[in-house]
């Protein structure tokens, strides 16, 4: 197989304020969000990095996007460094993040169009994948409604739709169901399939286990920054279930049973 991602000692660390160090009960105005983190995923697959909240999954998934720097270590994401070639990276992948960041003045349509014009999608082709798409998620029947007065469900439609206006073969989500609800969390979860079956390469994070065991070939499982396994579904649940796994795992890393 192909490698399509590959991760070597990815390192985050931020700075808190006062506030922060004291609600986190630390002695150092310093937190290690990630910690020298590393992985592989091949072309064509789908790969989950799972975790419960705070365990460090956005910030790993923000440095693959180029959105953060490390303060170590380097990823190549279709062969291109996310340190020394930022831009490559972008050109060729879709990111869709879990917190929401579109501008409530303006319309699916804009927003589509914007980011098509961006690319640099010529008009045609832009138009033809916008109908497809707009059409798919049901989008179509709100394109001039402003962003403002749409839900949650359809706001996070339109944050997918244009995270891969430009037809990525890499694509990146954080979180890509994280709040939605069942309807909008079920067309979202076939959309990923469907990626899948065109031959995409999908990596996904998620605290949901459900969506990890339905949509991954490999996870991986990080806690407290650390990766502290990788493998196939199979491999890493045996006659388990994931859940089950995980929390085994999970009480052997920190010592804390749930």
């Amino acid at each position: 197989m192909k490698e399509i991602l590959s991760v070597t000692n990815l390192t985050k660390i931020f700075k808190l304020s006062k506030k922060q160090q004291q609600l986190r009960n630390l002695n150092k105005p310093i937190i290690t969000a990630a910690d020298n983190v590393s992985f592989t995923s091949y072309e064509g697959e789908v790969f989950g990095l799972l975790g419960p909240n705070g365990a460090g999954k956005t910030t790993v998934m923000r440095m693959l996007a180029t959105l953060i720097n490390p303060v170590s270590g380097d990823a190549t994401v279709g062969g291109y460094s996310i340190v020394k070639e930022p831009q490559r990276v972008r050109e060729n992948i879709g990111f869709l993040t879990n917190e929401l960041k579109l501008d409530d003045f303006f319309t699916p349509n804009y927003t589509f169009d914007f980011f098509a014009e961006m690319h640099g999608i010529p008009k045609d082709a832009a138009n033809a994948r916008k109908k497809m798409l707009f059409e798919k998620f049901g989008i179509d029947k709100f394109a001039e409604v402003k962003i403002a007065n749409l839900s949650l469900g359809m706001k996070q439609k339109i944050s997918l739709v244009t995270s891969i206006v430009h037809d990525p073969n890499i694509i990146i989500f954080d979180e890509p169901t994280n709040g939605l609800d069942v309807i909008t969390a079920k067309v979202v979860t076939n959309f990923l399939i469907e990626l899948k079956k065109q031959g995409k390469s999908v990596i996904l994070s998620t605290h949901i286990f459900e969506l990890a065991e339905k949509l991954c070939d490999r996870v991986g499982i990080i806690i407290d920054g650390k990766m502290t396994a990788c493998s196939s579904i199979k491999e890493m649940s045996g006659e388990k279930t994931l859940e089950e796994a995980f929390f085994e795992l999970y009480y052997k890393t920190t010592g804390e049973a749930i």
